[in-house]
C-alpha cells in the first residue's frame, strides 16, 4: 500500500519575503567579480565623460576590478541608452547619461526601449543650474523687464538653441509656456554655435551651461539675467534664480544619472549606488563637478526614480509645447 505523500508546505509571504531581501544582499556582496563598463551616451572629452571616467577610475579602486568607460554616442543619445538597455541586467553594463533620458520618450515617436521598464536607476550623480542671458543689445535687464518686453513685440525676440530638443531648445519653451510670451526659436548644430551668435548680435536670448556662458558674462558681451535652477549659483552668487526674477515655480536643471538595465538585482543596484555615493562625497570629486557650478546629489535609486518621473512629466508638457517631435 503506497504510503500518502505529503502536501508541500507553502512558506508564509513574510518569509518569502525575507529570503528574496537576503538573495538580494547576497547579490549584492558578490558583485563585482568581473570588469564592469559604464557606457557614456556622449563623444570622450565632455563634462559627462570627465564624471564618468573619475567614478571608473574610483570603483575600480574600491572594487578591484577594471572598470572601462565606454563612449557609445549617436542617434541623439538614444544609441548608448539602448546599448544598455538590451544588455545582461547583472550590474557589468552601466549607462551614464543626462537630461536627454527625459526628454527621449516625448521627443522621438518610437524608442528602441521603454524607458522606465528597460533600465533601473541606481542614482542621480549631479544637477547644475543653467543660465538665461541676453545680447547687451537687448533692452532688459531683469527677467520681468524681458517677458515685459516679449509681451509688448511678440515675436520680436529670438533665442539660439543647440537644435530642436535639446534642453537649450525646451527650457526657453517652458519659460515661453509659463509667461504666455511668444520668442522665435532658432536652432543652430550646436551649443557653441548658438551662444557665438548671441554674442555677436544675430541671436537675442539663449539659455545654456554656466561654464560657457560665464566668461562672456564676465567679459561684457552677454548679459546674464538668472539661473535656471531652484537654487542660486556658487558661480554667480549674486543672480537670481528664475524663481526670484519673476517665474515662480520654474526649476530646470542639466543633470548626470546612472542607470542599470531594467530586471538588475536590488543588491547590485543598493551595491553600486552605496560606493558611488561614497565617492561623491569626497573633496576631489566635489572640486571637480564645482568647476561648473555643479553640485553632487547622489540620492538613493528610489529617489532618482520619484526624480526621473517628474522629468519626464515636465519635458513632456515642453515638448508637446514645442512641437519638437522627432520621426
Amino acid at each position: 500500500m503506497r504510503t500518502p505523500r505529503a502536501k508541500p508546505r507553502l512558506l508564509p509571504a513574510a518569509l518569502l519575503a525575507v529570503a528574496g531581501v537576503a538573495s538580494a544582499a547576497v547579490a549584492g556582496q558578490d558583485f563585482p567579480s568581473q570588469p564592469v563598463r559604464i557606457v557614456v551616451v556622449y563623444p570622450p572629452g565632455g563634462g559627462i565623460d570627465l564624471v564618468a571616467r573619475h567614478l571608473a577610475r574610483r570603483l575600480s579602486e574600491e572594487w578591484g576590478v577594471p572598470v572601462v568607460v565606454e563612449n557609445r554616442p549617436g542617434a541623439g543619445t538614444t544609441l548608448g541608452t539602448r546599448a544598455v538597455a538590451r544588455a545582461a541586467p547583472d550590474g557589468y553594463t552601466l549607462l551614464m547619461t543626462d537630461v536627454s533620458l527625459a526628454i527621449a520618450p516625448s521627443l522621438y515617436r518610437s524608442l528602441p526601449y521603454d524607458t522606465r521598464r528597460d533600465l533601473a536607476p541606481v542614482s542621480l550623480v549631479n544637477l547644475v543650474a543653467d543660465v538665461l542671458v541676453v545680447n547687451p543689445e537687448v533692452p532688459a535687464t531683469s527677467v520681468r523687464e524681458l517677458i515685459d518686453l516679449a509681451r509688448r513685440q511678440p515675436r520680436g525676440l529670438t533665442y539660439a538653441s543647440a537644435g530642436n530638443g535639446t534642453l537649450n531648445h525646451l527650457a526657453p519653451e517652458l519659460l515661453k509656456s509659463m509667461t504666455g510670451v511668444d520668442m522665435v526659436h532658432v536652432p543652430y548644430k550646436g551649443a557653441l554655435a548658438a551662444l557665438n551668435d548671441v554674442v555677436a548680435g544675430r541671436g537675442q536670448v539663449y539659455i545654456g551651461a554656466l561654464a560657457s556662458a560665464v566668461p562672456q558674462v564676465k567679459a561684457g558681451r552677454l548679459r546674464a539675467l538668472a539661473v535656471t535652477g531652484a537654487r542660486r549659483s556658487a558661480v554667480l552668487p549674486d543672480l537670481p534664480t528664475m524663481a526670484e526674477a519673476g517665474v515662480p515655480g520654474y526649476d530646470v536643471n542639466a543633470w548626470y544619472g546612472l542607470l542599470a538595465p531594467g530586471g538588475t538585482p536590488a543588491g547590485v543596484v543598493e551595491r553600486i549606488q552605496r560606493d558611488v555615493a561614497r565617492i561623491g562625497r569626497e573633496p576631489a570629486f566635489e572640486r571637480m563637478l564645482a568647476v561648473d557650478g555643479s553640485e553632487p546629489v547622489l540620492g538613493t535609486p528610489a529617489e532618482f526614480s520619484a526624480f526621473l518621473d517628474r522629468e519626464i512629466e515636465k519635458w513632456r508638457r515642453a515638448v508637446l509645447d514645442a512641437g519638437a517631435v522627432v520621426d
